[in-house]
Protein backbone atom coordinates (compact mmCIF):
# COMPACT_ATOMS: atom_id res chain seq x y z
CA UNK A 1 0.00 0.00 0.00
CA UNK A 2 1.69 3.35 -0.89
CA UNK A 3 0.22 6.47 0.53
CA UNK A 4 0.84 9.26 -2.09
CA UNK A 5 -0.80 11.50 -0.13
CA UNK A 6 1.82 10.94 2.72
CA UNK A 7 4.96 10.60 0.35
CA UNK A 8 4.28 12.55 -2.48
CA UNK A 9 2.08 15.44 -0.30
CA UNK A 10 3.57 15.30 2.92
CA UNK A 11 0.70 14.93 4.57
CA UNK A 12 0.55 13.11 8.35
CA UNK A 13 -2.39 10.80 7.38
CA UNK A 14 -3.73 7.80 9.63
CA UNK A 15 -1.74 5.00 9.40
CA UNK A 16 1.44 5.89 9.63
CA UNK A 17 2.32 4.40 12.78
CA UNK A 18 2.47 1.06 11.34
CA UNK A 19 3.34 2.08 7.63
CA UNK A 20 6.46 3.72 7.98
CA UNK A 21 6.81 3.34 12.23
CA UNK A 22 5.95 7.21 13.03
CA UNK A 23 4.32 8.11 16.79
CA UNK A 24 1.23 10.08 16.92
CA UNK A 25 0.15 9.31 13.66
CA UNK A 26 -3.32 7.33 14.51
CA UNK A 27 -1.92 4.58 16.93
CA UNK A 28 -4.13 3.95 20.11
CA UNK A 29 -3.60 4.22 23.71
CA UNK A 30 -1.25 0.74 24.40
CA UNK A 31 -0.64 0.17 20.62
CA UNK A 32 2.76 -0.18 19.99
CA UNK A 33 4.67 1.21 16.93
CA UNK A 34 6.75 -1.16 15.45
CA UNK A 35 10.99 -0.37 15.28
CA UNK A 36 11.18 -2.83 12.40
CA UNK A 37 8.95 -3.26 9.47
CA UNK A 38 9.76 -6.78 9.67
CA UNK A 39 8.66 -6.94 13.59
CA UNK A 40 4.77 -6.03 12.66
CA UNK A 41 1.76 -8.75 13.22
CA UNK A 42 -0.36 -9.13 10.02
CA UNK A 43 -3.37 -7.27 9.68
CA UNK A 44 -5.48 -10.41 8.95
CA UNK A 45 -8.67 -10.08 6.01
CA UNK A 46 -10.75 -12.77 7.17
CA UNK A 47 -13.10 -13.01 4.40
CA UNK A 48 -16.00 -14.14 7.10
CA UNK A 49 -18.07 -15.57 3.95
CA UNK A 50 -18.77 -16.39 0.27
CA UNK A 51 -22.62 -15.30 0.24
CA UNK A 52 -22.84 -12.14 -1.83
CA UNK A 53 -25.21 -10.24 -3.53
CA UNK A 54 -23.46 -8.93 -6.69
CA UNK A 55 -21.46 -10.30 -9.18
CA UNK A 56 -18.59 -8.52 -9.67
CA UNK A 57 -16.54 -9.60 -12.55
CA UNK A 58 -12.92 -9.29 -10.86
CA UNK A 59 -13.90 -10.97 -7.42
CA UNK A 60 -10.49 -12.69 -6.00
CA UNK A 61 -11.89 -15.27 -4.62
CA UNK A 62 -15.04 -15.97 -6.83
CA UNK A 63 -17.58 -15.35 -4.02
CA UNK A 64 -21.67 -14.94 -5.06
CA UNK A 65 -25.03 -16.37 -4.05
CA UNK A 66 -25.29 -20.21 -4.04
CA UNK A 67 -21.45 -21.45 -3.80
CA UNK A 68 -20.60 -24.06 -1.30
CA UNK A 69 -18.45 -22.81 1.55
CA UNK A 70 -17.80 -23.82 5.27
CA UNK A 71 -18.63 -21.72 7.13
CA UNK A 72 -16.90 -21.29 10.43
CA UNK A 73 -19.80 -21.52 13.54
CA UNK A 74 -19.83 -18.00 15.67
CA UNK A 75 -18.25 -20.16 18.71
CA UNK A 76 -15.45 -20.94 16.78
CA UNK A 77 -14.87 -17.47 15.03
CA UNK A 78 -14.25 -15.93 18.37
CA UNK A 79 -11.75 -18.48 19.34
CA UNK A 80 -9.97 -17.16 16.09
CA UNK A 81 -10.64 -14.06 17.25
CA UNK A 82 -9.06 -14.49 21.12
CA UNK A 83 -6.05 -15.97 19.12
CA UNK A 84 -5.80 -13.42 17.12
CA UNK A 85 -5.82 -10.78 19.97
CA UNK A 86 -3.11 -12.52 22.21
CA UNK A 87 -1.34 -12.86 18.75
CA UNK A 88 -1.05 -8.78 18.62
CA UNK A 89 -2.72 -8.91 15.39
CA UNK A 90 -3.68 -4.64 14.89
CA UNK A 91 -6.40 -4.87 13.30
CA UNK A 92 -9.38 -7.54 11.57
CA UNK A 93 -10.47 -6.89 8.10
CA UNK A 94 -14.16 -8.30 7.85
CA UNK A 95 -14.51 -8.71 4.35
CA UNK A 96 -16.22 -11.29 2.13
CA UNK A 97 -18.24 -12.26 -0.29
CA UNK A 98 -20.21 -9.63 1.31
CA UNK A 99 -19.50 -9.47 5.31
CA UNK A 100 -23.00 -7.90 5.78
CA UNK A 101 -24.75 -10.79 5.20
CA UNK A 102 -23.46 -12.64 7.61
CA UNK A 103 -25.89 -12.75 10.54
CA UNK A 104 -23.65 -12.81 13.34
CA UNK A 105 -21.46 -10.09 11.81
CA UNK A 106 -21.94 -7.64 14.26
CA UNK A 107 -21.96 -9.83 17.22
CA UNK A 108 -18.51 -10.68 15.95
CA UNK A 109 -17.26 -7.28 15.45
CA UNK A 110 -18.32 -6.16 19.41
CA UNK A 111 -16.34 -9.48 20.40
CA UNK A 112 -13.04 -8.16 18.68
CA UNK A 113 -13.66 -5.28 19.85
CA UNK A 114 -13.96 -6.42 23.54
CA UNK A 115 -10.57 -7.94 22.68
CA UNK A 116 -8.56 -4.96 21.98
CA UNK A 117 -9.04 -5.72 17.78
CA UNK A 118 -9.32 -2.78 15.60
CA UNK A 119 -12.03 -3.90 13.08
CA UNK A 120 -12.60 -3.04 9.55
CA UNK A 121 -15.44 -3.88 7.45
CA UNK A 122 -14.84 -4.24 3.57
CA UNK A 123 -17.82 -4.00 1.32
CA UNK A 124 -20.28 -3.48 -1.35
CA UNK A 125 -22.33 -0.78 0.38
CA UNK A 126 -25.51 -1.57 -1.09
CA UNK A 127 -26.98 -2.80 2.30
CA UNK A 128 -25.72 -0.68 4.52
CA UNK A 129 -29.10 0.81 5.80
CA UNK A 130 -29.26 3.87 8.17
CA UNK A 131 -29.91 1.03 11.17
CA UNK A 132 -26.85 -0.72 9.54
CA UNK A 133 -24.99 2.46 9.45
CA UNK A 134 -25.93 3.11 13.10
CA UNK A 135 -24.87 -0.37 14.36
CA UNK A 136 -21.15 0.21 12.72
CA UNK A 137 -20.93 3.22 14.74
CA UNK A 138 -22.25 2.10 17.74
CA UNK A 139 -19.35 -1.10 18.08
CA UNK A 140 -16.15 1.65 17.19
CA UNK A 141 -15.59 -0.13 13.74
CA UNK A 142 -12.54 1.88 12.80
CA UNK A 143 -13.10 2.35 9.33
CA UNK A 144 -15.72 0.79 6.60
CA UNK A 145 -13.73 0.42 3.06
CA UNK A 146 -16.47 0.55 0.69
CA UNK A 147 -15.92 -1.08 -3.15
CA UNK A 148 -16.72 1.51 -6.18
CA UNK A 149 -15.13 0.57 -9.83
CA UNK A 150 -16.70 3.34 -11.77
CA UNK A 151 -19.72 5.89 -11.85
CA UNK A 152 -23.14 4.63 -12.69
CA UNK A 153 -23.44 1.84 -15.27
CA UNK A 154 -19.61 1.71 -15.27
CA UNK A 155 -19.65 0.20 -11.62
CA UNK A 156 -23.02 -1.22 -12.15
CA UNK A 157 -21.10 -3.44 -15.27
CA UNK A 158 -18.38 -4.28 -13.09
CA UNK A 159 -20.85 -5.31 -10.17
CA UNK A 160 -23.09 -7.32 -12.50
CA UNK A 161 -25.76 -5.75 -11.02
CA UNK A 162 -28.02 -3.13 -12.36
CA UNK A 163 -27.95 0.06 -9.58
CA UNK A 164 -25.50 -1.11 -7.98
CA UNK A 165 -24.03 2.66 -8.11
CA UNK A 166 -26.67 3.92 -6.43
CA UNK A 167 -27.30 1.69 -3.89
CA UNK A 168 -23.84 1.98 -2.90
CA UNK A 169 -24.11 5.57 -2.51
CA UNK A 170 -26.70 5.75 -0.30
CA UNK A 171 -24.25 3.19 1.84
CA UNK A 172 -21.82 5.86 1.62
CA UNK A 173 -24.17 9.33 2.61
CA UNK A 174 -25.75 6.40 5.40
CA UNK A 175 -22.09 5.62 6.83
CA UNK A 176 -21.12 9.54 6.86
CA UNK A 177 -24.36 10.42 8.43
CA UNK A 178 -23.75 8.67 11.34
CA UNK A 179 -20.32 9.44 12.03
CA UNK A 180 -19.11 6.07 10.52
CA UNK A 181 -15.25 6.94 8.84
CA UNK A 182 -15.36 5.25 5.41
CA UNK A 183 -12.88 5.44 2.13
CA UNK A 184 -13.34 4.14 -1.33
CA UNK A 185 -11.70 0.98 -2.66
CA UNK A 186 -11.47 1.12 -6.71
CA UNK A 187 -9.91 -1.75 -9.07
CA UNK A 188 -7.92 -0.09 -12.20
CA UNK A 189 -8.76 -2.30 -15.24
CA UNK A 190 -9.33 -1.14 -18.71
CA UNK A 191 -13.06 -0.79 -18.25
CA UNK A 192 -12.57 2.28 -15.66
CA UNK A 193 -9.41 4.04 -16.17
CA UNK A 194 -11.07 6.34 -18.39
CA UNK A 195 -12.99 7.49 -15.49
CA UNK A 196 -10.49 8.54 -13.26
CA UNK A 197 -11.37 12.24 -13.82
CA UNK A 198 -14.67 11.70 -12.56
CA UNK A 199 -14.06 9.50 -10.01
CA UNK A 200 -11.98 12.17 -8.46
CA UNK A 201 -14.99 14.91 -9.26
CA UNK A 202 -17.05 11.92 -7.04
CA UNK A 203 -15.07 11.96 -4.44
CA UNK A 204 -14.97 16.39 -4.06
CA UNK A 205 -18.78 15.97 -4.15
CA UNK A 206 -19.48 13.40 -1.37
CA UNK A 207 -16.65 14.32 0.81
CA UNK A 208 -14.93 11.09 0.72
CA UNK A 209 -11.95 10.96 3.00
CA UNK A 210 -10.19 8.09 1.75
CA UNK A 211 -9.26 6.44 -1.54
CA UNK A 212 -7.65 3.07 -2.41
CA UNK A 213 -6.53 2.61 -5.70
CA UNK A 214 -5.71 -1.22 -6.71
CA UNK A 215 -4.54 -2.63 -9.38
CA UNK A 216 -5.54 -5.74 -10.55
CA UNK A 217 -4.44 -9.40 -8.90
CA UNK A 218 -5.61 -12.57 -11.94
CA UNK A 219 -6.80 -14.16 -9.01
CA UNK A 220 -10.34 -15.77 -8.89
CA UNK A 221 -12.72 -14.41 -11.48
CA UNK A 222 -10.16 -11.41 -11.78
CA UNK A 223 -8.26 -14.13 -13.85
CA UNK A 224 -11.14 -14.34 -16.50
CA UNK A 225 -10.50 -10.49 -17.07
CA UNK A 226 -6.88 -10.32 -17.17
CA UNK A 227 -6.83 -9.00 -20.06
CA UNK A 228 -8.71 -6.04 -19.19
CA UNK A 229 -5.77 -5.54 -16.85
CA UNK A 230 -3.82 -1.75 -17.95
CA UNK A 231 -0.67 -1.78 -20.25
CA UNK A 232 2.24 -0.66 -18.57
CA UNK A 233 1.86 2.43 -20.50
CA UNK A 234 -1.90 3.06 -18.81
CA UNK A 235 -0.85 2.60 -15.45
CA UNK A 236 1.58 4.79 -15.54
CA UNK A 237 -0.19 7.41 -17.14
CA UNK A 238 -3.38 6.27 -14.35
CA UNK A 239 -0.30 6.97 -11.47
CA UNK A 240 0.17 10.40 -13.09
CA UNK A 241 -3.05 11.46 -13.27
CA UNK A 242 -3.59 10.57 -9.07
CA UNK A 243 -0.56 12.00 -8.55
CA UNK A 244 -1.75 15.43 -9.90
CA UNK A 245 -5.05 15.49 -8.60
CA UNK A 246 -3.48 14.38 -4.97
CA UNK A 247 -1.15 17.36 -5.04
CA UNK A 248 -4.00 19.69 -6.70
CA UNK A 249 -5.89 18.47 -3.34
CA UNK A 250 -3.60 19.50 -0.86
CA UNK A 251 -3.01 22.95 -2.75
CA UNK A 252 -7.09 23.16 -2.09
CA UNK A 253 -6.71 22.42 1.75
CA UNK A 254 -8.88 18.81 1.06
CA UNK A 255 -7.88 16.06 3.53
CA UNK A 256 -8.90 13.01 0.94
CA UNK A 257 -6.32 10.34 1.51
CA UNK A 258 -5.06 8.76 -1.49
CA UNK A 259 -3.62 5.78 -1.66
CA UNK A 260 -2.27 2.69 -4.20
CA UNK A 261 -2.63 -0.84 -3.27
CA UNK A 262 -0.94 -4.03 -4.88
CA UNK A 263 1.66 -2.42 -6.47
CA UNK A 264 4.90 -1.58 -4.91
CA UNK A 265 6.33 0.16 -7.83
CA UNK A 266 4.28 2.87 -7.30
CA UNK A 267 6.13 4.27 -4.61
CA UNK A 268 9.26 3.88 -6.45
CA UNK A 269 7.54 6.37 -9.57
CA UNK A 270 6.59 8.38 -7.19
CA UNK A 271 10.33 8.73 -5.63
CA UNK A 272 11.76 9.41 -9.17
CA UNK A 273 9.40 11.89 -9.82
CA UNK A 274 10.15 14.21 -6.38
CA UNK A 275 13.71 13.21 -7.31
CA UNK A 276 13.57 15.71 -10.35
CA UNK A 277 11.60 17.87 -8.57
CA UNK A 278 12.61 18.48 -5.11
CA UNK A 279 15.69 16.17 -4.07
CA UNK A 280 15.40 16.96 -0.78
CA UNK A 281 11.55 15.48 -0.04
CA UNK A 282 12.83 12.33 -2.07
CA UNK A 283 15.62 11.62 -0.02
CA UNK A 284 12.96 11.43 3.12
CA UNK A 285 10.45 9.65 1.00
CA UNK A 286 13.41 7.08 0.31
CA UNK A 287 13.60 6.52 3.67
CA UNK A 288 9.87 5.66 4.39
CA UNK A 289 9.70 3.51 1.58
CA UNK A 290 13.07 1.31 2.74
CA UNK A 291 11.48 1.36 6.67
CA UNK A 292 8.60 0.32 5.11
CA UNK A 293 10.15 -2.18 2.58
CA UNK A 294 7.09 -2.35 0.30
CA UNK A 295 6.38 -5.87 -0.67
CA UNK A 296 9.60 -7.32 1.61
CA UNK A 297 7.31 -6.90 4.64
CA UNK A 298 3.55 -7.08 3.46
CA UNK A 299 2.31 -10.53 2.23
CA UNK A 300 3.45 -13.33 4.90
CA UNK A 301 4.31 -10.64 7.11
CA UNK A 302 2.59 -7.46 7.78
CA UNK A 303 -0.98 -8.76 6.09
CA UNK A 304 -2.86 -12.18 6.05
CA UNK A 305 -5.48 -13.83 5.52
CA UNK A 306 -8.36 -16.53 6.54
CA UNK A 307 -11.05 -17.50 3.58
CA UNK A 308 -14.81 -18.73 3.81
CA UNK A 309 -13.65 -22.12 4.21
CA UNK A 310 -10.87 -21.30 7.20
CA UNK A 311 -8.22 -21.53 5.31
CA UNK A 312 -5.21 -19.40 5.89
CA UNK A 313 -3.01 -17.72 3.14
CA UNK A 314 0.02 -15.39 2.79
CA UNK A 315 -2.63 -12.39 1.65
CA UNK A 316 -6.00 -12.29 0.32
CA UNK A 317 -5.16 -13.29 -3.26
CA UNK A 318 -3.09 -16.43 -2.31
CA UNK A 319 -6.16 -18.30 -2.43
CA UNK A 320 -4.40 -21.41 -4.56
CA UNK A 321 -1.90 -22.33 -1.53
CA UNK A 322 -3.45 -23.14 1.74
CA UNK A 323 -0.98 -22.77 4.61
CA UNK A 324 -3.52 -24.79 6.71
CA UNK A 325 -6.73 -24.17 8.35
CA UNK A 326 -7.81 -22.89 11.51
CA UNK A 327 -10.16 -25.72 12.08
CA UNK A 328 -6.60 -27.47 13.01
CA UNK A 329 -4.57 -25.08 14.23
CA UNK A 330 -4.68 -21.46 15.66
CA UNK A 331 -3.78 -18.81 13.12
CA UNK A 332 -0.87 -17.82 15.22
CA UNK A 333 0.56 -21.49 14.92
CA UNK A 334 -0.24 -21.83 11.41
CA UNK A 335 1.78 -18.22 10.81
CA UNK A 336 4.66 -18.73 13.01
CA UNK A 337 5.57 -22.33 11.60
CA UNK A 338 9.13 -22.38 11.10
CA UNK A 339 8.74 -24.72 8.13
CA UNK A 340 6.12 -23.75 6.27
CA UNK A 341 8.27 -23.14 3.11
CA UNK A 342 6.24 -20.24 1.03
CA UNK A 343 5.96 -18.12 4.50
CA UNK A 344 10.05 -18.86 4.77
CA UNK A 345 10.36 -17.39 1.32
CA UNK A 346 8.31 -14.17 1.81
CA UNK A 347 10.22 -13.83 4.64
CA UNK A 348 13.64 -13.75 3.08
CA UNK A 349 12.68 -13.60 0.02
CA UNK A 350 16.05 -11.61 -1.27
CA UNK A 351 17.22 -15.18 -1.71
CA UNK A 352 15.09 -16.77 -4.03
CA UNK A 353 14.00 -13.64 -6.02
CA UNK A 354 14.58 -13.88 -9.34
CA UNK A 355 14.92 -12.15 -12.98
CA UNK A 356 15.03 -8.29 -13.40
CA UNK A 357 13.29 -7.84 -9.26
CA UNK A 358 16.93 -9.59 -8.07
CA UNK A 359 18.78 -6.80 -9.85
CA UNK A 360 16.67 -3.86 -9.74
CA UNK A 361 18.36 -1.09 -8.07
CA UNK A 362 15.20 -0.02 -5.96
CA UNK A 363 14.56 -3.46 -4.57
CA UNK A 364 14.64 -1.78 -1.00
CA UNK A 365 11.84 -0.33 -1.46
CA UNK A 366 9.64 -2.30 -3.17
CA UNK A 367 11.14 -5.74 -2.75
CA UNK A 368 9.70 -7.39 -5.41
CA UNK A 369 6.33 -6.31 -5.01
CA UNK A 370 3.38 -8.94 -5.38
CA UNK A 371 4.68 -12.44 -5.20
CA UNK A 372 1.22 -13.31 -5.80
CA UNK A 373 1.31 -11.87 -9.21
CA UNK A 374 4.66 -13.06 -10.19
CA UNK A 375 3.28 -16.96 -9.39
CA UNK A 376 0.03 -16.57 -11.14
CA UNK A 377 1.43 -15.20 -14.56
CA UNK A 378 4.80 -17.00 -14.73
CA UNK A 379 3.74 -20.50 -12.36
CA UNK A 380 6.94 -19.42 -10.00
CA UNK A 381 6.71 -17.19 -6.55
CA UNK A 382 9.94 -15.80 -7.33
CA UNK A 383 9.56 -14.68 -11.19
CA UNK A 384 9.47 -10.92 -11.54
CA UNK A 385 6.12 -8.98 -11.15
CA UNK A 386 4.58 -8.81 -14.41
CA UNK A 387 2.95 -5.56 -13.31
CA UNK A 388 6.25 -3.32 -13.23
CA UNK A 389 5.76 -0.76 -15.69
CA UNK A 390 9.19 0.77 -14.79
CA UNK A 391 11.98 0.39 -17.82
CA UNK A 392 15.22 -1.90 -17.20
CA UNK A 393 16.60 1.80 -17.88
CA UNK A 394 15.34 2.85 -14.87
CA UNK A 395 15.61 0.12 -12.76
CA UNK A 396 19.41 0.21 -14.05
CA UNK A 397 19.50 -3.30 -15.90
CA UNK A 398 22.25 -2.85 -18.08
CA UNK A 399 23.89 -5.17 -20.59
CA UNK A 400 25.57 -6.48 -18.19
CA UNK A 401 22.56 -7.54 -15.95
CA UNK A 402 20.82 -8.48 -19.11
CA UNK A 403 23.60 -10.90 -19.82
CA UNK A 404 23.42 -12.28 -15.84
CA UNK A 405 20.15 -13.05 -16.63
CA UNK A 406 20.49 -14.79 -19.81
CA UNK A 407 23.17 -16.94 -18.31
CA UNK A 408 21.18 -17.97 -15.19
CA UNK A 409 18.07 -18.65 -16.82
CA UNK A 410 16.27 -15.51 -15.43
CA UNK A 411 15.31 -13.90 -18.40
CA UNK A 412 11.19 -13.80 -18.04
CA UNK A 413 8.76 -12.43 -21.09
CA UNK A 414 7.04 -9.34 -19.47
CA UNK A 415 3.81 -8.08 -20.47
CA UNK A 416 3.71 -6.35 -23.32
CA UNK A 417 7.66 -7.54 -24.84
CA UNK A 418 7.83 -8.92 -28.30
CA UNK A 419 8.85 -12.79 -29.12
Amino acid sequence: MINISKLYCDQVTPGDWLRYGKEGAGERPGEIVPKKASERRPIVVWNITRACNLKCVHCYNDSGAGKPFNDISTQKAKEVLDDLARFGCPSVLFSGGEPLMRPDLFDLIEYAAGKGLRTVISTNGTLITEEKAAMIKARGVSYVGISLDGIGEINDKFRAVAGAFDKAVTGIRNCQAAGVRIGLRLTLTQRNVQDLEALFDFFEAENIERACFYHLVPSGRGGAISADDLTHAQSREAIEMILAKTEQYKQAGRKTDILTVDNHVDGVYLYLKLLEKDPQRAENVWKLLTWNGGGLYSSGVGIGCIDYNGNVHPDQFWTHYDLCTVHERPFSEIWTDPDEPLLKGLRNRRRYIKGRCRLCKFFDACGGSLRVRADLQFNDPWAPDPACYLTDEEIGLNEEKQENLKQTGELFKMPGEGP
